[in-house]
């Protein structure tokens, strides 16, 4: 597994799934479940899975740097969508397709039909396809999903975008991570500044305060946190089991306290495992990642340029070298936590 993971399009489960007709531990208003049955999929045993490197699915917002007008610039995911119309056609069919797995109705149609010149809505500007999106006759096509994964490039002034410039300064070029210590057994955390050109070709998870109902804990509205997570970052020091009944155990153990796991083969593909394929729930009350003991390495004094003093990089620069019993629990120099 190489350093730098780059996550362009949805990840499949490594178990074969099937719509089961129970509720969803997902979405409370669902009456069906996506399963995963214990049969680990043929394609993923073709990638020698079970010899893959596994890390823990982070619960946030897949970013990329790549380059954006002649520099290493942060971008944030925006999937292409389809229509009222079409996406009402696309729901149908999936539909029929999930009451004919449940025995419900007859086999539907095998495939769905896109009309993509007329059934997707138009991508914002600067808007880039993830790479490996699939062409026909030179037209992309929307995925599974019914989406075109795709990505745009975080402007200054972006309102949407304002939690992704939190973790990132894009004048300095420099953003701020979250990861494992590698000098440390990966028994610590770490919060350390990069520069971008560093991360060129990665991508990366945003977590924190304002992002997907924050399920770390992360910050408060008075002092919010993002920080960006490398994808693979968080790998398991004793990989998961395969079989269902000995997951769902492991789920239940302190390493098992995560949204789910990513594994790494070693030709490049990469299978997951959601809690929900198991039917259980998440957040939970003490994720792993917040029972990591972490320390600062923010080092500002490196650079030239002078941060603001209500900047995360200057906040945390201030805490260099100072650890504390977990990311939750970080205080500031004033003695306030986050």
């Amino acid at each position: 597994m190489t350093d730098r993971v780059s996550v362009q399009e949805k990840i499949p489960c490594v178990f074969r799934t099937a719509v089961l007709q129970r509720q969803s531990s997902k979405r409370q208003d669902q009456s069906y479940h996506v399963g995963a049955l214990n049969e680990v999929t043929t394609k993923a045993l073709e990638a020698n899975v079970r010899k893959a490197v596994a890390s823990e699915k982070v619960d946030g917002t897949c970013v990329y740097v790549q380059e954006f007008r002649g520099k290493p610039w942060l971008w944030a995911r925006h999937d292409v969508k389809p229509n009222k119309q079409a996406e009402k056609r696309f729901k149908k069919f999936q539909s029929a397709h999930q009451a004919w797995e449940m025995g419900e109705k007859e086999e539907p149609e095998p495939t769905f039909t896109w009309n993509v010149g007329k059934d997707l809505k138009k991508p914002p500007e600067h808007w880039e396809p993830a790479r490996g999106v699939r062409r026909i006759d030179g037209q992309l096509q929307p995925s599974s999903s019914g989406h075109v994964p795709g990505w745009v490039p975080v402007l200054k002034d972006s309102r949407s975008h304002c939690w992704h410039l939190a973790s990132t300064d894009l004048d300095k070029d420099v953003a701020l991570l979250l990861q494992r210590k590698k000098d440390d057994c990966n028994k610590t955390l770490e919060v350390l500044m990069v520069r971008l050109e560093e991360l060129l070709g990665q991508t990366l998870e945003l977590v924190g305060t304002n992002v997907n109902a924050n399920p770390y804990g992360l910050g408060s509205k008075k002092r919010p946190v993002h920080l960006l997570v490398p994808h693979g970052a968080l790998k398991f020091d004793t990989p998961p089991p395969f079989d269902h009944e000995e997951l769902a155990d492991w789920f239940a153990t302190p390493a098992g306290q995560v949204e789910g796991v990513v594994w790494y083969c070693d030709d490049g593909q990469l299978f997951k495992l959601h809690r929900h394929h198991l039917g259980l729930t998440w957040p939970v009350e003490e994720p792993s990642l917040t029972t990591l003991p972490v320390v600062i390495t923010v080092d500002i004094g490196q650079y030239e340029w002078d941060f603001p003093e209500s900047s995360q990089f200057y906040l945390f620069g201030r805490l260099k070298g100072q650890q504390f019993d977990s990311i939750r629990v970080v205080q500031w120099l004033d003695e306030n936590k986050f």
